[in-house]
């Protein structure tokens, strides 16, 4: 019994990050050096507890973050934020010229990593929610609109179970008085109770409109001191990278002109942020054509060159351009095509809402969907996309870098 308490309080950030500091700043030691017993911390062995502990207080940090958002598979992203830390401390460090040792710095990291799958486990095990529903309005059909909880239908008023909540329409006119004493009841003793739309929209990480008052999309405008940042973010990541993306470009280039001799860039004309009409820079990766039409599964207008570098999304590099103009950001709604978005205008509701911030090369609905092309497949993206300008922040978007590279290497969505 102990041991399952132990393993249940590892569940929270605080217990996570005691035991994380003590195992991988402490045992490291046990393999590496005796002497801090008898003579004490020498400078070097404080800037080795030093990077050890930010590193694993920055790992834990931000896949406890990551956790926090619908759909995400945690697991996937221990080894990308691991490693993303990992090489900037390091970095950092070198850059520096700290006293440290490489050795005790990648014992420390080898503990650390099996700390995060340890605590993974423990996670998950906790993830899957039990949630009790009133079948009354909008909330009658739950378990087909959001499947990863296991539901409980409520057909009385009586509840024997434990559950982590209760779901309904709290504005549906079929909610009798006895539900509202039993939804009363059951907040006092501790029980959650949520709005169907609220619930939905935590778990799928999409917000539906049907009508504007139902999210007040109208007055959710992006905190504009945080896209300041996240432009100047945008520029030093994208700095950072110049070296690498630098090679990249040359051999992508070579590449297209070796395997057909026709142009390297390919300009397309796309609806950006408020509606404004850019330019956007990609590497071509089609047979040049007459007319712009979407893109399908299996094109045959998609060249050798052009397959690869589309599932890698390397084709999407050149729009870096668009970044550093202010066109564009690393990280939003995608851009449309200018006559897709018009008939999409038509036919999706309050589609327009999704150019109140700039389009980017990566964004939520690509890295949960992939590319969209039918109608059905919109709706859903635009779902994403309400998701992502609700609740746009550095976590979100730091969740959607790595994210991301996740994407970039399975090609999941490309066309």
């Amino acid at each position: 019994m102990f041991n399952k308490k132990i393993l249940a309080y590892l569940r929270f950030l605080p217990v996570q990050l005691f035991f994380g500091l003590l195992l991988c700043t402490w045992i490291p030691y046990l393999f590496f050096d005796w002497d801090y017993l008898t003579q004490g911390f020498d400078k070097a062995s404080t800037f080795n507890i030093l990077i050890s502990a930010t590193l694993t207080l920055l790992t834990l940090f931000t896949l406890n973050l990551i956790r926090q958002f619908p759909g995400i598979n945690s697991t996937s992203y221990i080894l990308p934020v691991f490693l993303f830390w990992f090489i900037i401390i390091f970095a950092l460090a070198e850059l520096t010229h700290f006293p440290f040792s490489f050795i005790y710095y990648c014992l420390s990291s080898v503990c650390l990593l099996s700390y995060l799958f340890i605590v993974n486990i423990i996670n998950r095990r906790y993830e899957v929610q039990t949630l009790a529903y009133i079948p009354v309005g909008r909330a009658l059909n739950m378990p087909e609109q959001v499947p990863s909880a296991d539901w409980l239908k409520l057909d009385t008023t009586n509840l024997d179970q434990y559950v982590n909540g209760i779901v309904t329409d709290l504005h549906s006119y079929d909610l009798t008085a006895d539900w509202q004493e039993f939804i009363a009841n059951k907040t006092l003793q501790g029980i959650p109770v949520y709005h169907h739309r609220n619930i939905r929209e935590s778990l799928t990480g999409r917000v539906r409109i049907n009508h504007m008052y139902e999210n007040e999309l109208g007055s959710l405008l992006p905190c504009e001191n945080y896209m300041l940042i996240k432009y100047c973010l945008d520029i030093l990541i994208i700095l950072l990278l110049l070296p690498f993306t630098l090679i990249i470009f040359l051999l992508t280039a070579i590449a297209i002109k070796r395997e057909d001799g026709g142009k390297v860039f390919y300009v397309q004309s796309r609806v950006g942020y408020r509606g404004e009409i850019i330019k956007v820079y990609k590497f071509r990766s089609m047979r040049e054509a007459s007319k712009e039409v979407l893109t399908v599964d299996n094109d045959d207008r998609i060249t050798k060159v052009g397959k690869f570098i589309r599932k890698t999304r390397v084709d999407e590099l050149p729009q870096f351009l668009n970044v550093i103009k202010g066109e564009m950001s690393l990280i939003g709604p995608r851009a449309e095509f200018i006559d897709f978005a018009v008939k999409l205008e038509q036919q999706v509701p309050f589609f327009n809402y999704r150019h109140i911030v700039k389009p980017g090369i990566s964004g939520w609905a690509q890295v949960n969907q992939g590319y969209a092309t039918g109608a059905e497949e919109t709706q859903l993206k635009i779902e994403y996309d309400f998701y992502y300008i609700k609740h746009i922040s550095f976590t979100l978007d730091l969740l959607i870098f790595f994210r991301t590279i996740h994407t970039t290497l399975t090609g999941f969505g490309a066309r």
